[in-house]
């Protein structure tokens, strides 16, 4: 047997464990919910001390086991991807081999802004509260500037989540549980399984070892994406040089970092990075990226938390990539009075999202 043969053969099967393994958690978590929902109270005060004991541990034992085994997994078919074992990984050179483009697109802009969603995400399209923000914020553009959206901003490959290898009749039944399911308990589990995906995804990207190999395939999958859309790089348009911006909302500020300088290296025209509630780290290399403008709200905990969350943003960290953009004076700040992250304060609620949408336009 080949050795490239044998190297799939073993990854097929670690999917397989790793699938085997996701249900197992799966049917136990929902399994326990259901037991919990028909008994009430009554299975409390059935259960002896002891035995409660014994059945926290177990639930926590489940936990502990689903964090690193989706981690391992995630890095597997990160690596996979890589070697070109999931259907090979496209040429920058070839990105943009025709130079005659498509006729319309965002390749009639200048300026292109590309919209990365947060955690939430699980389909390209986004959901009614986010696509009525970017319309908004498409209709209110200049001439010369296009926005790309339905970018799935947490999958390597075209698909999205639904559609991934192996694992497509996981995922369209979680989200029918999701969607349709008439306990909102349950509902509410399937969502944050959902969104456990994405979160791997951004610490992934954060991280110093395993980030690079995320973010320039990443990267390349944006650079694709634009160039089926009509975008070449090195086109003047209108005396207007060529610029990328990458608007990420939540975490998709940590996948905006981590792309950035591989996209402008791929495309060959500047980029800058512009987030709003973004949750990130700033572990990547900015020197050459452009201006950092960050959107945020001083009632967000979520993004006050990110900045705790990682090291390299704490002022006691000076020579840290992201405090040495800052000194440079490449990181802009915008602060937004009564703006949370998500719900009726969030940057898509009727309330603040003419505000966000003015700032975000302001530093175009």
């Amino acid at each position: 047997m080949a050795p490239l043969q044998a190297i799939r053969i073993q990854l097929a099967g670690l999917r397989r464990l790793g699938q085997l393994v996701g249900w197992l958690l799966l049917l136990s978590g929902l399994s326990a919910v259901a037991i919990g929902l028909h008994a009430g109270p009554l299975l409390l005060t059935a259960l002896s001390p002891r035995d409660l004991a014994l059945v926290l541990q177990a639930l926590g034992v489940l936990g502990l086991l689903l964090i690193p085994i989706s981690g391992v997994i995630s890095v597997s078919s990160q690596f996979a991807f890589w070697r070109g074992w999931l259907g090979g990984l496209p040429q920058p050179a070839d990105l943009f081999a025709d130079p005659a483009g498509v006729a319309a697109g965002v390749g009639q802009a200048s300026c292109t802004i590309v919209y990365l969603d947060g955690i939430h995400q699980s389909e390209r399209d986004h959901p009614p509260r986010v696509a009525a923000f970017l319309a908004l914020l498409e209709s209110r553009l200049p001439a010369h500037m296009g926005l790309f959206k339905g970018l799935e901003t947490y999958t390597v490959t075209p698909a999205r989540l639904a559609d991934d290898i192996g694992g497509s009749w996981f995922w369209r039944r979680l989200f029918a549980l999701q969607e349709h399911h008439p306990n909102g308990l349950i509902s509410l589990i399937s969502a944050v399984l959902v969104q456990a995906n994405n979160v791997i995804k951004v610490g992934i990207s954060s991280d110093r070892r395993y980030g690079p190999i995320l973010n320039y395939e990443l990267a390349l999958k944006v650079a694709q994406r634009l160039a089926e859309q009509g975008f070449r790089p090195g086109q003047d348009h209108g005396g207007r040089p060529q610029e990328l911006v990458l608007l990420g909302y939540s975490g998709g500020g940590e996948m905006a970092l981590g792309m950035a300088d591989y996209l402008r290296r791929i495309c060959q025209c500047p980029v800058r990075i512009m987030t709003f509630c973004g949750v990130f780290s700033g572990n990547q290399l900015l020197e050459q990226v452009g201006t950092i403008t960050t959107v945020v709200g001083d009632r967000d905990p979520v993004a006050a938390f990110g900045r705790i969350a990682y090291p390299g943003r704490s002022p006691l960290l000076p020579l840290s990539n992201w405090n040495r953009a800052v000194a440079r004076g490449q990181v802009q700040r915008h602060c937004i009075d009564g703006l949370s992250h998500n719900g009726q304060s969030g940057p898509f609620s009727d309330r603040h999202r003419d505000a966000v949408i003015d700032a975000v336009i302001s530093y175009l």
